[in-house]
């Protein structure tokens, strides 16, 4: 008998299993996957690395500094801007106190007016000085709080409504405005990148810490239900034995909690990244590109940008990876390949038809939706002995994935009197 089953290898289970451990609880980690991970992974294909639809780690999320060695993982940041195709050609747009250089660039953009510049420091103001929760309190809509403050010009529709639809996966403006307050003051803090030997790093290093703190970790293991009896519980796996023990934490995503414990299945937000290698680079910048022309002349890609010009080793020698981010909505039409290609020239000013397609990543859960008035993240403890974790129940992204994790740990040594 263990003292805590967890299912789920994904970034809260993992984090949650680490603490555990490393209080000294018999822990064991069930998967029904082939890598630990969850929707943090990286596949080798034809030389490149290509993560499970584009990901960036922000090393600015202080659960990600308490739980890894991000030295460790070689981060390579992207640049802190955004290229923006417009009506006029392209412009572009950098963080103004990491380069300051580019102000002048910025300002003859066209993009960001006197006014605009106002309003954007008006909304963003209250992520540095009120806590979140505060907030929260008094939350609405993204578009009300643009509205409210002010910020109605080009800043807002060419460039931060198409870049920030691809970090919400949604392009409505119905995500809350103190969330989406809180991750645009995480950019601002940090240096967002990727590892290189890509996203799975993460997870791999948090596995390795929780094999040393002797957690036993199971792949190929899918959990089918959970039955509690008295002060045992019991999680009944596909094809083998059953595991007892004295609680359980679910930290499956968002699409897997329902089937194991009767709680509601969290909303989500679709992605859709296709992957395209080249011979030559569209661009000699790294920097992310999105499309601030008039909506009714962009296509489905709400970002793209050559990786491998932050991350090498992503590609082979001689060779670029170039990602490609378009929304997914639920019971709508997917983007096609010839409509992500006309788009993607048009992005780029350059031809496309020789690129070679690696692979289409659709993840129909990639985001919980995060709807405002915004929640505060729920208890771990759903009844007694069971508990949840993940970024549904705390805030959709690698933070909101670990914290939960964390919570979830602390209150199962509370419980266990630890």
């Amino acid at each position: 008998m263990h003292d805590v089953v967890v299912i789920g290898a994904g970034l809260a289970g993992l984090r949650c299993a680490v603490v555990l451990a490393e209080r000294g609880l018999e822990v064991v980690v069930l998967d029904a996957g082939d890598e630990v991970g969850g929707r943090q992974r990286t596949d080798l294909v034809d030389g490149f690395r290509l993560d499970r639809g584009f990901q960036v780690l922000n090393p600015a999320y202080p659960a990600l500094r308490r739980s890894i060695d991000l030295d460790a993982l070689a981060l390579r940041s992207f640049p802190v801007g955004v290229q923006v195709r417009t009506d006029r050609g392209l412009a572009e747009l950098r963080h103004p106190l990491r380069s300051p250089l580019s102000i002048p660039r910025t300002i003859g953009s066209g993009l960001v007016s006197a006014a605009d510049a106002v309003a954007f420091s008006r909304w963003l103001a209250p992520a540095f000085t009120r806590r979140l929760s505060a907030r929260a309190r008094s939350d609405r809509a993204l578009r009300e709080g643009w509205d409210a403050a002010g910020l109605r010009g080009p800043l807002r529709t060419a460039v931060l409504e198409p870049f920030l639809a691809g970090v919400v996966a949604e392009d409505r403006e119905g995500s809350s405005n103190a969330f989406v307050q809180e991750l645009v003051r995480y950019f601002a803090l940090g240096r967002p990148g990727l590892p290189s030997q890509g996203i799975a790093a993460v997870p791999a290093q948090l596995a390795a810490r929780a094999r040393a703190a002797g957690a036993e970790i199971r792949l190929g293991a899918r959990a089918e239900r959970i039955d509690r009896d008295g002060p045992i519980v019991e999680v009944g796996v596909a094809g083998g034995e059953a595991l007892r023990a004295g609680r359980v934490v679910v930290a499956v995503g968002a699409e897997s909690v329902a089937e194991l414990e009767p709680v509601p299945r969290p909303a989500t937000n679709g992605l859709q990244t296709w992957w395209f290698a080249a011979t030559a680079a569209p661009s000699a910048s790294a920097l992310l590109r999105v499309d601030g022309r008039d909506a009714a002349r962009r296509g489905p890609v709400v970002n793209t940008a050559v990786v491998s010009h932050t991350v090498p080793s992503y590609a082979p020698v001689g060779r670029h990876l170039i990602e490609a981010t378009c929304l997914l909505p639920r019971g709508g039409a997917a983007a096609g390949e010839n409509e992500v290609r006309r788009h993607l020239a048009e992005l780029w000013d350059a031809g496309v038809t020789d690129w070679q397609l690696l692979r289409r990543d659709d993840i129909p859960d990639a985001l919980p939706a995060q709807p405002a008035p915004l929640r505060a993240p729920r208890p771990p403890r759903v009844t007694d002995r069971m508990y949840l974790a993940g970024d549904h129940r705390h805030a959709a992204s690698i933070q909101g994935a670990l914290a939960s994790g964390e919570r979830a740990a602390r209150a199962v040594l509370v419980d266990a009197g630890v």
